[in-house]
């Protein structure tokens, strides 16, 4: 099946019971098992929940993948992933990763016994020196959030492999529509589904996907030990929107290059940080790993202009963290994604106060654009 199709088709498409077209939402705890002492298909629903089976199924499918996983939120699903490892192993992680992510690292993980080397993964040299003798994995993002910046998968997995390492790849600005980073060499993809995935900002959730089974039997064994499951409710609203992403990310896209022009023709507009753009480190990498460049840009204005009145000028883009949904949304990650990170590392890694992200929904383009011009009027 081609991509699109597998979209509405993979995974479990309809109901295995009735034949319904759509996996009802199966709200229930618990199951009647016929006999003491078997084997049910289904016996608590934090272990195996059809509604939540078609979700992972299909994510599997999406990301040619051999298991998948649904998880609370993403932060619930990278959380997971990370107790793969044990106290004293070491992690090399990407220096340009959501604030959650470095929280969680930071706050929680290093706390437990984990070793952490922050690099910039764009730098495979840097990498390979970074690998120590109790390094167990590489976790990364590409494109980053919120720089977009782009590192060479394949070439890290190679790397990773050579040392008998994990490759961990958040891929939730991509989503599989434009990347899929287990074909590329990866062993586990990531995703904060309550981005690009659900798509319309109504839910909360995360999603794991492995290589291979061995790793699959892993994450599931943690995924019901800890418990962070997808509720049902939201396990089919998150396969709902799952099934309209490639007409979603085609509007995303055509968007954002409108709003990408615009931008570089404004003199007002300083850096603009979007991997369509042929002069932007990474390109010929985006040309070779990526079907698509996305919905989501970063900018700085110039000096002399107030990021506060830009966007509390904004009338249709909405302020708010979160990305990948209908409507375009707006914040600035040094408040407000990225705040959590202290601001010499933040300056350090090119996270500037003026920094603006940007998540471009799939209104009408010219009116996302005239906001933008009005908002820059008033700065």
């Amino acid at each position: 099946m081609k991509f699109n199709t597998k979209l509405i088709h993979a995974g479990i498409s309809q109901d295995q019971a009735t034949g319904a077209v759509n996996v009802p939402i199966y709200q229930t705890s618990t199951y009647a098992q016929q006999e003491l002492g078997g084997s049910p298909r289904y016996e608590y629903s934090r272990t195996g929940n059809p509604t939540r089976e078609a979700v992972e199924k299909l994510i599997r499918d999406l990301e040619n993948g051999a298991a998948g996983f649904a998880f609370a939120s993403g932060s619930a699903a990278i959380h997971t992933v990370f107790t793969l490892f044990s106290t004293g192993d070491h992690i090399i992680v990407g220096n340009d990763v959501y604030g959650g992510t470095f929280r969680l690292i930071n706050s929680v993980l290093k706390r437990l016994g984990l070793e952490f080397t922050t690099v910039d993964t764009r730098d495979l040299a840097a990498v390979k020196a970074a690998v120590k003798v109790n390094t167990k994995a590489i976790y990364l993002e590409t494109p980053t959030n919120p720089l977009m910046r782009i590192s060479d998968i394949a070439a890290l997995a190679k790397l990773a492999h050579e040392n008998e390492l994990l490759t961990i790849v958040d891929n939730t600005f991509a989503t599989p529509y434009i990347q899929r980073p287990l074909d590329l060499g990866a062993d586990i993809v990531v995703h904060s589904a309550s981005k690009y995935l659900g798509g319309h900002s109504d839910l909360v959730a995360g999603l794991v996907v492995t290589k291979n089974e061995q790793l699959g039997e892993k994450i599931g064994y943690l995924q019901n030990a800890i418990g962070g499951i997808l509720g049902p409710q939201d396990s089919w609203l998150l396969q709902r929107g799952i099934k309209t992403l490639a007409v979603r990310m085609k509007a995303h896209e055509h968007n954002t290059q409108e709003i990408f022009s615009f931008l570089r023709s404004d003199d007002r507009i300083g850096k603009i940080y979007y991997p369509s753009d042929p002069e932007a480190p990474g390109y010929e990498i985006v040309k070779r790993q990526m079907n698509g460049f996305g919905g989501m840009l970063s900018f700085e204005l110039k000096q002399g202009l107030s990021v506060k009145k830009f966007i509390e000028n904004l009338s249709l883009i909405t302020l708010a963290e979160s990305l990948g949904s209908v409507e375009s949304l707006v914040e600035v990650p040094a408040i407000m994604t990225h705040g959590s990170i202290p601001e010499e590392i933040r300056l350090k890694n090119g996270i500037t106060n003026e920094l603006i992200r940007l998540s471009v929904g799939i209104e009408e383009a010219s009116d996302l654009v005239a906001d933008l011009k009005n908002a820059l009027a008033k700065a």
